[in-house]
């Protein structure tokens, strides 16, 4: 079952191969690569790498589409391209503990920053895998430089639990039992899932 997730300001879609060329263009930008802790990729690879990221039963990727920015009704199936502006992942692969998730923003147009997008995309990505997937608790890696994302997961209530020197980044982490967790996870009860039959 693929899954679209529609908020109060944003609408997650499943990362389709129509979303690769505008992503890839994203990745072309140094402000983003280094913020993001990647690597520049050629189109081919980025088609590859959007095909395995559909494909891998220990991830979830969504693309953030601004409902601003969408041309017309919302159609589930339909990739918007038009809306896109970033995405959230998760990533499953603590060998420990399956139920801990990696989790990961990125709004990469300027235009739609600093308006809460990322901050609903995370809660809804956080709703929907407490949910759907079992998780337990949640896991963000930032790069020390990047002080919009360890501002926004601090104050969703995620926890400094360790530093990297050799990799310049910080871990946070927030356990779903933690009452801010229920209470920031409360601010995304009206989240509505757009399904299509598998």
């Amino acid at each position: 079952m693929r899954v679209s997730l529609e908020g109060e300001k944003v609408i997650l879609v499943p990362y389709m191969k129509e979303h690769v060329p505008k992503y890839h263009q994203w990745m072309q930008d140094p402000a983003l690569l280094q913020a993001t802790g990647s690597e520049p990729l050629t189109l081919d690879r980025e088609y590859q790498m959007q095909l395995s990221w559909t494909q891998d039963p220990n991830k979830q990727t969504f693309v953030v589409l601004d409902k601003q920015l969408v041309v017309g009704d919302f159609i589930l199936g339909d990739p918007h391209v038009e809306a896109m502006v970033g995405d959230v992942n998760i990533y499953m692969n603590d060998l420990d503990d399956s139920q801990i998730a990696e989790i990961e923003i990125m709004i990469a147009e300027p235009r739609s920053q600093g308006k809460g997008l990322g901050k609903e995309s995370v809660l809804m990505m956080m709703a929907f895998a407490v949910e759907n997937l079992g998780i337990h608790t949640f896991r963000a890696k930032i790069g020390e430089s990047n002080n919009t994302s360890l501002n926004l997961f601090r104050k969703l209530g995620f926890e400094d639990a360790s530093h990297s020197e050799l990799f310049k980044e910080v871990t946070l982490e927030l356990a779903v039992t933690n009452p801010k967790c229920q209470e920031v996870l409360h601010l995304v009860r009206n989240i509505v899932m757009h399904a299509k039959p598998s």
